[in-house]
């Protein structure tokens, strides 16, 4: 595979990572996402991108919940739902459909469809953006007379940080 038909948009956590620098990038990304689409980041969508990008580790709905309950007295799962029903249409956020829960996206300008590696060890999520792989499967439902609307593939595995550990454990 080439690396023009592969890009990764958010890597496995490195061991040296600069994370407030990555959630600003992010942030800055998500405002200018929103500027492009005419869409307006509230003050509530944009706290819950930040807490969502809190870590590299997909967050569900209801950790955002009871954080934004300890910080606003009006929080209720149909306002974060709402709010992360708008991260996910701006292209900000994606749904990680087999852990129910939600990860950052690494380049929302970039309409992208997504392939997603999840450690089953650490929990952490990386997105690729594979086009060799969606064109197979557009191909592929075309062949058979289906018109693909949304591609989202998770794959569960163990990231190489923990392959590494386990190894290491294991003489």
């Amino acid at each position: 595979m080439t690396l023009a038909k592969q890009t990764v948009l958010k890597s496995f956590a490195a061991v040296v990572h600069d994370h407030g620098r990555c959630v600003t990038t992010a942030m800055a990304k998500a405002e200018t996402a929103c500027a492009t689409a005419g869409k307006r980041l509230t003050p509530l969508r944009r706290r819950v991108l930040e807490l969502v990008w809190g870590s590299h580790l997909p967050v569900k709905a209801y950790d955002l919940l009871a954080i934004l309950g300890r910080e606003r007295e009006q929080a209720a799962p149909p306002t974060v739902y709402r709010a992360l029903d708008f991260l996910q249409q701006v292209g900000l956020v994606h749904r990680i459909a087999s852990l129910n829960a939600f990860v950052g996206c690494g380049e929302p300008l970039q309409g992208h469809v997504s392939q997603f590696l999840i450690c089953t060890q650490c929990g952490t999520v990386a997105e690729l953006a594979n086009l060799s792989v969606s064109a197979s499967i557009s191909a592929s439902a075309e062949a058979l007379g289906f018109q693909a609307t949304r591609q989202t593939i998770e794959v569960e595995g163990t990231c190489k940080h923990c392959s590494r550990r386990g190894a290491q454990t294991h003489p």
